[in-house]
């Protein structure tokens, strides 16, 4: 095996060989032997542990009847060394591997088969499992390994079949497949090879359906896969040029792992999860850090963005999984090895040199035939040579052409962003324009350990400043960073954990943008119609995560908060505390969710090892304030969840935003600004709630306030205890109940000031008037401190959501008691009510589109279709579960206006067209005329006779 493997790895190894004889085969039976056998190789002392190992079994029953079924073996076998994968890794154990003699069935037609299965674990994470027969060959001279199935992950791509039709007496190889690349992987940026990452995912889903106790039986495979693969359209090798020219095509196809000839790969993935039995689709993209050290040229531009395109197509969400070194550097190796150089004095080569040249003979090779170089005569001791002015090169992608490369992909990830669901899983270092593609994709989970976010390498850097300052790329890259910085939305410890994370997300997401929304039953887990059990008390802080999750007390009693137990995940946590963001459910419905922190929060900002001066800063964040980061923040959440297509619901807590000089000049105007924008661009249901003791002023009310986004934004209150207003009481009443304003009322309402005020009236006398002027300013000055707290609550009362609701800044006055069932009831109405706005705004994009209506209208035209009904009345309007009601019981008579609509304007298209005058009018006709005409050629001859027919008796012909 040496001899046929000469690179194979040459240090020691165990191969173990275990025979067991008994009547049946059991799990039982199974497992004592395996451990067994474990218990062997521990007792094995050597200087160095033995690594990659290897464990055969050999089960020989006393009777070759037994009757198994392969499925059931396999599924034993991979449970038991489930149990037992931490000291199967501690012993160095590659691949174990069993054998048993059995029959498929009880009957004489069935004959003896010998099973052959093999486990391994190559990625440390997912178990691999092949399993063969041995079987005659097709001359059925020999006899060979038939691969029979094995482990969905080995389906998947991850596992290699390496044994199907080998003879059953070959040796055992020294090298597994792919076992270079995943150790070239592993060494280059502690990740895994790209073709195994697949197989992830298809554990994460399995572990997504594991944890699910309500009912739901998993799919017996939860993952398919087909590779998208460039291909020239007219076959052969391909470059950037035949992109450009239009001539290549992405195909799905199936092909086994390691045959790319690109370090870019891309899949299109089927994944059964928990809220999708069905199936949903995504479109993964992947580096192969093994090819090139994962960089990027022109190739791999091209395939990531074919991918991404085809993603966008199929508007199906689109991940990345990042671990690669950058744009691709090179040097044209050729004209490497022939050029010279003129040096000022040849004898003496230290005095410098003049330039690069090539001689007569190499210019006319590699300049004039090949044209891989430009030059210029010029003389060298009397001889003719070429100055050599510009390196073209022959081989691809050297230099600038792979940033133009770049530059394509990153246009194609800002437009994905905008489009599809697009999510980046940093899983190992990523440089230069790898870096630029995780902030454009925006969403992002980095591997904690390995996986810096980098623009140039530590070393650069310290050859850049002549001194070594960094140590490692993670402290330019790493989670202390990107996740306290917002760029990384979630940190995770391993790869897996990593990919669990990214199918957990994807679980509130629709299945292609803009489609339905993925809700769950939550039958068992918590009640629609239950109180929120978690209440805030006035003046006391309080961890704004309760409103949304609610909390166990300090005697272990559960009270619930807003959402339904236990759905609420958080992103962004590590950055702009002073803000809460994530997602969550209500009633199985997905929402995003901003909360305000009415704690102070810290920010740190680390000293750059750089500068010398430099010393870390923590700032000290005032709770229910928007500073610039956390505006931002809340900006980029709300941007996220429009492009997720998920309702928001924002809590509301901020007394406005920092205006003291370093915020303004970190421009917190700017980031607040940013918030307006995001809102104005969202389309789905949005509702801005304070809650219990909370309050909006100012400029936060004025960036919440639903006028921004009339069409989707909603405003409301908890009832008695919720404020808003340009000021807050103690504010507003120093400026617009001041101290002369409250001596006034305490004149007009104490009994005493006015008996003095009527006796200072009466009295003549300087010195008796002084006196009860005296009276006057001490009872003034006694009653002062009441009438204070009696100014601020006069003020208060001006801010009450019983004000809100009069001066229609709010729908309605929501108690926070009852604020999960009314919000689920309204969430429902506005989806369904927003589902039949979208057909109706649809109706209005024909042709030219120049009558259009706002979304605005388009409700208000649903709204008379509601009062057409018989009993319908405006207060039945706001009656959320009559709404919904009519809309269920009306849905084919709303088909029906939708379908009558659509023809109006259809209709009214081709008579503006028709009667516009001029040129218009005379084009337009002939368009609609030829357009029927070819409408025509494509129909049967049926459907031309009844168009003929119409048209004859509409235009009375």
């Amino acid at each position: 095996a040496l001899a046929q493997d000469k690179k194979a790895n040459k240090a020691p190894r165990i191969f173990a060989r275990a025979v067991s004889f008994i009547n049946d085969f059991s799990a039982g039976s199974f497992e004592q032997l395996l451990i067994e056998t474990y218990n062997a190789l521990d007792s094995i002392k050597t200087a160095v542990p033995p690594g990659d190992n290897h464990v055969f079994i050999n089960i020989v029953s006393a009777s070759q009847s037994t009757i198994i079924d392969p499925v059931d073996v396999e599924q034993v076998v991979a449970s038991i060394l489930k149990r037992h994968s931490e000291r199967t890794s501690r012993l160095g154990i590659a691949e174990v591997e069993a054998k048993a003699v059995c029959k498929l069935a009880d009957d004489g037609d069935s004959h003896p088969i010998s099973l052959r299965l093999v486990a391994s674990n190559p990625t440390g994470f997912v178990q691999v499992m092949n399993t063969y027969v041995e079987a005659a060959d097709e001359t059925g001279s020999k006899r060979v390994f038939k691969s029979i199935g094995g482990t969905k992950a080995s389906m998947a791509g991850s596992g290699d079949s390496s044994w199907e039709g080998l003879d059953i007496t070959t040796p055992y190889p020294l090298t597994r497949p792919f076992d270079a690349q995943r150790k070239a992987a592993l060494r280059s940026s502690d990740t895994l090879y790209g073709y195994d990452l697949p197989a992830l995912f298809e554990a994460a889903v399995e572990k997504q359906w594991a944890g699910v106790s309500s009912s739901g039986t998993q799919p017996t495979m939860v993952m398919f896969t087909a590779e998208l693969v460039v291909r020239k359209k007219s076959g052969g090798s391909w470059t950037m040029k035949d992109y450009l020219d239009g001539d290549l095509e992405l195909v799905e196809t199936q092909r086994k792992a390691g045959k790319n000839d690109v370090g870019m790969i891309a899949w299109l993935m089927t994944l059964k999860t928990v809220e999708c039995p069905t199936g949903r689709q995504i479109v993964l993209i992947a580096n192969d850090i093994t090819f090139k050290a994962g960089s990027f040229g022109t190739r791999e531009d091209v395939v990531f963005k074919l991918a991404s395109e085809f993603a966008r197509k199929k508007r199906i969400p689109r991940l990345y999984m990042a671990a690669n070194s950058g744009a691709r550097i090179g040097l044209a190796e050729g004209i490497k090895k022939t050029f010279k150089v003129a040096f000022k004095d040849p004898s003496n080569p230290e005095s410098g040199f003049d330039f690069l040249y090539v001689n007569k003979s190499d210019y006319e090779k590699l300049g004039v035939a090949k044209k891989e170089l430009i030059a210029t005569p010029a003389f060298v001791g009397g001889k003719e040579v070429f100055k050599i002015t510009d390196i073209i090169g022959s081989e691809p992608d050297l230099g600038v052409e792979n940033l133009k490369g770049s530059g394509l992909i990153a246009g194609e990830t800002s437009s994905a962003y905008d489009d599809i669901f697009t999510l980046t899983l940093v899983l190992g270092r990523t440089v230069g324009i790898g870096a630029y593609l995780v902030r454009l994709g925006q969403r992002t989970i980095q591997k904690n350990t390995s996986s810096p976010i980098i623009l140039t390498g530590y070393q650069a850097l310290n050859k850049l400043m002549g001194v070594d300052v960094y140590s490692t790329n993670d402290q330019l890259g790493g989670p202390a960073i990107m996740y306290s910085n917002g760029i990384s939305h979630l940190a995770e410890n391993d790869h897996l954990s990593a990919v669990a994370s990214a199918i957990h997300w994807l679980s509130y997401v629709p299945t292609v943008r803009g489609g339905l929304l993925p809700i769950t039953d939550i039958t068992g887990i918590d009640d629609i119609e239950r109180p929120i059990g978690f209440v805030p008390q006035s003046g006391i802080p309080y961890d704004p995560r309760y409103l949304l999750t609610g909390h166990e007390d300090y005697d272990g009693q559960w009270h619930g908060g807003f959402f339904d137990k236990g759905s609420f995940t958080e992103t962004l946590a590590g950055w702009a505390k002073s803000v809460v963001v994530g997602r969550a459910r209500l009633g199985g419905i997905p929402m995003g969710v901003i909360a305000t922190e009415n704690r102070t929060a810290e920010a740190i900002k680390p000293a750059d090892p750089a500068d010398l001066s430099a010393s870390e800063a923590v700032k000290q964040e005032a709770g229910c304030v928007w500073f610039p980061n956390s505006a931002y923040k809340t900006a980029q959440a709300i941007n996220d969840f429009r492009t997720e297509d998920l309702p928001l619901i924002i809590f509301a807590n901020w007394r406005g935003f920092s205006g003291g000089q370093r915020d303004m000049f970190d421009e917190v105007l700017k980031y607040g600004a940013l918030i307006v924008d995001a809102f104005v661009k969202f389309q789905q249901p949005v509702f801005v709630y304070i809650p219990p003791h909370a309050e909006i002023r100012g400029g936060a009310w004025v960036v919440l306030d639903a006028s921004i986004n009339e069409s989707v934004m909603e405003m409301y209150a908890s009832a008695d205890n919720a404020r808003g207003g340009v000021l807050e009481a103690n504010g507003a009443a120093s400026v617009k109940y001041r101290t002369k304003d409250m001596l006034a009322t305490m004149h007009r309402l104490d009994e005493k000031l006015k008996s003095l005020d009527a006796e200072l009236q009466a009295r003549v006398c300087d010195v008796e008037r002084q006196e009860v002027k005296d009276a006057i300013q001490e009872r003034e000055q006694a009653l002062l401190p009441v009438y204070e707290q009696i100014s601020v609550q006069f003020c208060e009362l001006h801010d009450t959501p019983g004000r809100m609701k009069a001066v229609g800044v709010i729908e309605r006055a929501v108690e926070w008691e009852t604020a999960r069932s009314y919000f689920y009831w309204r969430l429902r109405r506005k989806l369904a009510e927003f589902d039949l706005r979208k057909k109706v705004l649809e109706t209005y994009q024909v042709g030219r589109g120049d009558t259009v209506i706002s979304a605005v209208e388009a409700s208000r035209l649903i709204k008379s279709w509601f009062l057409e009904t018989p009993g319908a009345t405006d207060a039945l309007w706001g009656d959320d579960k009559a709404v919904l009601s009519w809309m269920a019981q009306q849905n084919e008579e709303l088909e029906m206006k939708i379908m009558k609509l659509n023809k109006e304007n259809v209709v009214q298209e081709v008579f503006d067209v028709m009667t516009s005058g001029g040129a218009t009018a005379t084009i337009g006709t002939a368009g609609i005329v030829e357009g029927i005409s070819q409408a025509l050629l494509t129909l049967s001859a049926e459907e031309r006779d009844n168009i003929k027919e119409m048209i004859k008796s509409t235009l009375q012909l």
